[in-house]
C-alpha cells in the first residue's frame, strides 16, 4: 500500500482518482490547488504525487520546481487536459516521472501508477545498496601512515598511472584500488577485480584473455576476458604475485601493446584498461627466485603503494571499533553496543597478525557475545 497526493482543482476528478486509487489498497489524500499541496508534501511523506497543470495561483509546472527546490524526490505524474507533445516533454524535461491526459484512461493510470512505485522502490534499493558498498570501502583512520595512503590515493587517482598496491593480508589493498577507482576519471565505468590466487593457473588466461568457442574442453561459446569486461574502466589484479609465468607474458604483452588475443583465437582486439595489482608478496624476491617477471613488475610499479599493517597504527583501532561496530549492529539489526576505555586499550595491545581483516572477526564476535557495553574482559574472554 503507497501513500499517494492528488492535487487538481476540479472536485469530480481528484474524488474520482480518490476513488480509483484506494480500490487499489492505496492510503490517498487530495489538495485543490498547488499551494495547498505543496504544504501536504512537505509536511507527509509520500509515495506518488498526482498534479494537474492548468491550476489558479500556483500552476502544476511552478508546484513542480518547487517540489523538487524542496527535495521531495518521489515521483510525480503531470495531469493535463492539452495533450501536446511539447507540453509532455517539458514536463519530463523538469523531472515529472510521466504525462497523462484528460479524460483519464482509468488503465493507464493504474499503469502508470505501479511503473512509477516500482520506480521509487528501485530507487530506494540502489542508494541502500550504494551506501552499503560506500561504508565497506571506506577507509577509517587518522594515524600517519594512513593519511600517506590517502594523499598518495588522492594525487594519483586522477591520472592513468598504474599503481602497485602491497601490504600484508587484511590490510585493506581492495579498499585501496577500489578508492583509486572512485576518484579516478573512469568512476563512471566497471571496475573487474581478478583474485589471481583463487583461479587455477591452466584457467587463468582464459580469464583474462577470454577464449573462442572450441579452443578447449568445455569452451562451448566465445568469451569475453577480464580485459575486456574493463574496457575504458580499471581492472584490479588482486593477488599478482600469484599468477603463472606464462599468464605474466600476456599481461606484460596486454598492457605494452593495449590489446589482447583470446584463448584459441588469433584477432587482436583493443583495450583501454587501467591496471591496478596487489600483493601480499615481496616482488623482488619473487623476481630473484624465478618466480616473477621483472619487466612485468616495472609496468606494475608505476606508482607504488604500501598499506601498513594494523600493528604499525593502533592508534586507529578505536575509529576502526566504531566503524565496525556501527556496521554489524545495523547488518544484525541489533541495538547499538559501545566499547568501553577498557575495552578498546585491551584491543589495542594485540598484534593483530589478521590485521583490520582479523579485528573486525573479534568486533562481530564481541558484539554477538558480550552485553551492551563491551569491556576489557569482554575482550579477554572472546577476542
Amino acid at each position: 500500500m503507497a501513500k499517494i497526493l492528488i492535487i487538481d482543482d476540479e472536485r469530480p476528478i481528484r474524488n474520482t482518482l480518490k476513488e480509483v486509487l484506494e480500490l487499489e489498497s492505496h492510503n490517498v489524500e487530495v489538495a485543490e490547488n498547488g499551494k495547498l499541496g505543496l504544504e501536504k508534501a512537505k509536511q507527509q511523506q509520500f509515495d506518488l504525487i498526482f498534479s494537474d497543470i492548468k491550476m489558479p495561483e500556483m500552476d502544476g509546472m511552478e508546484l513542480l520546481a518547487a517540489l523538487r527546490e524542496s527535495e521531495i524526490e518521489c515521483p510525480i505524474v503531470m495531469i493535463s487536459g492539452h495533450g501536446d507533445i511539447e507540453t509532455a516533454v517539458d514536463c519530463i524535461k523538469k523531472s515529472a516521472f510521466d504525462f497523462i491526459t484528460k479524460p483519464i484512461d482509468l488503465n493507464r493510470l493504474l499503469i502508470t501508477t505501479k511503473n512509477a512505485l516500482e520506480q521509487k522502490t528501485l530507487v530506494q534499493s540502489t542508494k541502500v545498496l550504494t551506501k552499503k558498498v560506500s561504508t565497506k570501502y571506506k577507509m577509517v583512520g587518522e594515524s600517519e601512515p594512513i593519511e600517506r595512503v590517502r594523499e598518495m590515493i588522492h594525487k594519483v587517482a586522477p591520472t592513468d598511472a598504474r599503481v602497485l598496491i602491497t601490504g600484508e593480508n587484511g590490510t585493506g589493498k581492495e579498499v585501496v584500488a577500489r578508492l583509486i577507482h572512485a576518484e579516478s576519471n573512469r568512476a563512471a565505468q566497471p571496475m573487474v577485480e581478478v583474485n589471481c590466487a583463487a583461479i587455477p593457473s591452466e584457467l587463468i588466461e582464459s580469464e583474462l584473455f577470454g577464449h573462442v568457442k572450441g579452443s578447449f574442453t568445455g569452451a562451448i561459446k566465445d568469451k569475453a576476458g577480464k580485459f575486456e569486461q574493463a574496457d575504458g574502466g580499471t581492472l584490479f589484479l588482486d593477488e599478482i604475485g600469484d599468477m603463472s609465468l606464462s599468464a605474466q607474458a600476456k599481461v606484460l604483452r596486454a598492457l605494452q601493446e593495449n590489446e589482447v588475443t583470446r584463448v584459441g583465437g588469433d584477432k587482436a582486439i583493443k583495450v583501454n584498461v587501467r591496471v591496478l595489482a596487489a600483493t601480499n608478496k615481496d616482488l623482488k624476491k619473487e623476481i630473484e627466485n624465478g618466480n616473477f617477471r621483472e619487466d612485468l613488475f616495472h609496468r606494475l610499479s608505476v606508482i607504488p603503494i604500501h598499506v601498513p599493517a594494523l600493528r604499525d597504527r593502533k592508534e586507529d583501532i578505536p575509529l576502526l571499533v566504531e566503524h565496525f561496530a556501527e556496521i554489524i549492529c545495523a547488518d544484525q539489526g541489533t541495538a547499538p553496543k559501545t566499547f568501553d576505555k577498557s575495552a578498546m586499550e585491551a584491543l589495542k595491545k594485540s598484534d593483530w597478525t589478521g590485521n583490520i581483516r582479523e579485528l573486525r572477526n573479534v568486533v562481530e564476535r564481541l558484539i554477538i557475545l558480550a552485553g551492551p557495553t563491551i569491556t576489557a574482559q569482554d575482550v579477554e574472554l572472546f577476542a
